[in-house]
């Protein structure tokens, strides 16, 4: 007579897991809240600051400049979750609970995904709402309802939980938290940016499809000059991510721990 195994792995389980030990972090608290503090702080300054110099700049931009630094502190959170498990050795414990070893992994980037995205989208409507207590008597007054504006917050969220995406499959991929930061900032950020002073046609059209300049275009109520559509930008950073994760995915698989 077979014994019933009175514990099985299965995806809400491992799910449980990951979102239990994403939020026991001390890291997570810190990174999320500073993430939060500069983008508030920037729109407000922004709003409160504006004297009409920057009327051609997207409202939605405008208020949402301190996304660029945040951004920063989020990849970095998303690179904590995969490398660091590496450098403090739960990757052992981890992978001995799910010999599978991918559902870790896709279970982490969902769990991080959810939360970067919730965060930022809400940070993004609060800044955005505080900005315009300054903004509503001028030219930049706009509100949610307007035409663009609420896909926009949404898009700026989707940009910076894609773009982290990325930065937690550099960590799998890499498993060191400088590296896989060093990796992001240069690769992911400042690479595309060389690139595109290059005097070639070809290779600046292919730039608009890389990461930072997809994720541009997504946090716009108008349509940006010379970037690629929202719907096209959005596609791109996913392809993007799913590549990364994907990649990282297979070589956990395949890896030693």
């Amino acid at each position: 007579m077979t014994t019933a195994v009175p514990y099985r792995v299965t995806t809400p389980r491992v799910l449980r897991s990951e979102w239990h030990k994403f939020w026991t972090l001390r890291s997570t608290w810190i990174t999320l809240a500073v993430a939060s503090a500069l983008v508030l702080a920037v729109g407000v300054t922004m709003g409160s600051t504006y004297d009409g110099d920057d009327s051609e700049i997207d409202t939605v931009v405008f208020v949402l400049l301190g996304t660029q630094l945040s951004q920063i502190c989020v990849a970095v959170l998303g690179i904590l979750v995969t490398a660091s498990e590496y450098s403090t050795g739960m990757i052992r414990a981890s992978l001995t609970a799910v010999p599978r070893r991918s559902p870790v992994l896709w279970s982490k980037a969902a769990v991080f995904a959810a939360v970067a995205f919730a965060l930022s989208f809400v940070t993004n409507v609060v800044t955005f709402l505080v900005a315009q207590i300054w903004l509503s008597d001028g030219d930049k007054a706009t509100s949610l309802t307007d035409a663009g504006v609420l896909g926009a917050l949404a898009g700026n969220a989707a940009g910076i939980t894609l773009m982290s995406l990325i930065a937690l499959g550099l960590g799998g991929l890499l498993r060191s938290v400088p590296a896989a930061i060093g990796a992001f900032v240069g690769g992911v950020m400042i690479l595309p940016e060389i690139l595109g002073m290059l005097p070639y046609d070809a290779v600046g059209s292919a730039v608009d499809y890389f990461p930072t300049q997809s994720a541009e275009a997504l946090g716009s109520a108008t349509r940006l000059a010379d970037a690629v559509s929202p719907a096209m930008g959005l596609l791109s950073l996913t392809l993007w991510a799913a590549a990364v994760l994907t990649a990282a995915a297979l070589l956990l698989r395949r890896r030693d721990v």
